[in-house]
């Protein structure tokens, strides 16, 4: 198995960082890595703001329900939807963009800032580091527009931390996923199966769970019942409104 492969199976959140600094050089190769993700038309619109300031560190910890993680790593990125820039770039040739207009728009730039986070946690691991995805940073998004001083027809999706790993934190056990075939379906999707996937991944997850001491932990069923029984960001559409995304498709 090659290293990157190995690396990808491996892959795991990391919540417990050692303090040590992300050196600089490091951070930028991880940078560029991400700015060479799939991108749709080549719109490339999506925008990385990042921060190392301690006091941020800790304000943004805040405002995503109070993760300690986030106050402890060395690196918080924000992946912003950006069609400021395809805006300017349209203006510039006497042209109006329309895209934001669109939720197809929100797919497009959610999907890139997607792609995006994945391949910078790809390149941050291979170079040592931890990180773990915040989608809680939707909870603030006012707050973060303000912070970052965003401008229209930009929106802060989603979130990473990056830090050194502590030795604790890269042996703790994978997660257990769902079965493979509830997972992948050839030629066509397989409800049978994927109903069977979770019945048997109630039992796969509760026993990885006792086996590491966490009985403390909710079930599959019952922690997707925790966020999915209701809007818990019902803010959302206000917020993509207020940044001049505004919902005109034909119904």
């Amino acid at each position: 198995m090659n290293e990157i492969l190995e690396q990808l199976l491996n892959r795991k959140s990391i919540r417990n960082f050692t303090g040590e600094s992300v050196k600089e050089e490091d951070l930028k190769l991880i940078f560029e890595a991400a700015q060479r993700a799939p991108t749709s038309v080549n719109g490339q619109q999506v925008s990385i703001v990042y921060t190392k300031d301690k006091e941020k560190l800790k304000l943004i910890s805040e405002l995503c329900a109070g993760q300690e993680h986030i106050k402890n790593c060395e690196v918080f990125v924000m992946f912003v939807i950006d069609y400021n820039r395809t805006a300017y770039a349209l203006e510039t040739i006497n042209q109006k963009q329309m895209i934001q207009e669109s939720a197809e728009g929100i797919i497009v730039g959610s999907v890139d800032a997607g792609i995006m986070l994945s391949t910078l946690q790809t390149a941050a691991r291979s170079l040592g580091y931890g990180t773990t995805a915040i989608g809680a940073v939707r909870l603030s998004v006012e707050k973060f527009i303000e912070i970052l001083e965003l401008p229209k027809n930009t929106y802060p999706l989603v979130g990473s931390t990056i830090g050194v790993p502590t030795k604790e934190a890269l042996q703790a056990p994978l997660k257990p996923r769902i079965p493979f075939d509830s997972f992948v379906f050839e030629d066509k999707y397989d409800d049978k199966k994927a109903k069977d996937g979770v019945e048997a991944y109630e039992t796969i997850l509760s026993d990885f769970r006792k086996a590491n001491g966490m009985n403390y932990k909710t079930s599959y069923k019952e922690e997707m019942a925790r966020f999915y029984t209701k809007s818990y960001t019902r803010d959302i559409k206000n917020n993509f409104e207020k940044q001049g995304f505004i919902f005109k498709d034909n119904k």
